[in-house]
């Protein structure tokens, strides 16, 4: 877990001793829900490593995820340049809004990414629980072989476009070809954010 160090400076004065705190997904960039914290809740928050909150109408500490069990595992804290509102990145283990939703500001506006996340998790949901009628579940069953075979098709098919200049052809093969990268990538239990990550590293080189 890591901790800003102007987390020392925050100003619990301002707000009645609450701050607004923004529960954020750690690789989506997703935010998934909002309360306010006290002292007390922040000091428990870095000691069990929960998202924990002050409930205004309860009158006391709570744990995200206490009566659900959808907890929101804390990876990172920070606050904004007035240190008057704390950021927590999380891995939320299920959804996490009250109403069964992923987010609880879900809408049909999503960052990129949000979706990427959302099929690789889709995509490795086919693989952990087969299913006869779904052609990802049956791509995974079918053997490393036939995964490679597709890269390979779909790599031509997007080499193919790409020559014939058409930009709807690269667009639809391109598609498909991510696609199966990411079958490939679930394959070897290999999720995108190693890419990404490992592609961050390269552009500081």
């Amino acid at each position: 877990m890591l901790i800003d160090q102007n987390l020392q400076n925050l100003n619990w004065t301002k707000n009645n001793g609450l701050i607004p705190a923004i529960a954020q997904h750690y690789i989506s960039g997703e935010i998934l829900m909002f309360g306010y914290m006290n002292q007390k809740a922040f000091d428990k928050m870095i000691s069990n490593k929960l998202f924990t909150l002050y409930s205004r109408k309860k009158k006391r500490i709570w744990i995200k995820g206490e009566t659900s069990k959808n907890f929101l595992y804390v990876k990172n804290i920070s606050t904004d340049c007035d240190t008057d509102v704390i950021l927590v990145k999380v891995n939320p283990a299920g959804n996490t809004c009250h109403l069964n939703r992923f987010s609880c500001f879900e809408s049909s506006h999503q960052l990129p990414y949000t979706f990427l996340y959302k099929l690789e998790n889709r995509i490795r949901n086919k693989k952990e629980n087969f299913s006869r009628s779904s052609y990802v579940s049956n791509l995974f069953s079918s053997g490393n072989n036939r995964i490679a075979q597709k890269i390979g098709e779909e790599s031509v098919e997007v080499i193919i476009a790409f020559l014939e200049n058409n930009h709807v052809n690269i667009i639809n093969e391109t598609s498909d070809l991510i696609f199966h990268l990411f079958i490939l990538l679930q394959s070897m239990n290999i999720n995108l954010y190693k890419i990404i990550k490992n592609l961050q590293k390269r552009v500081k080189k």
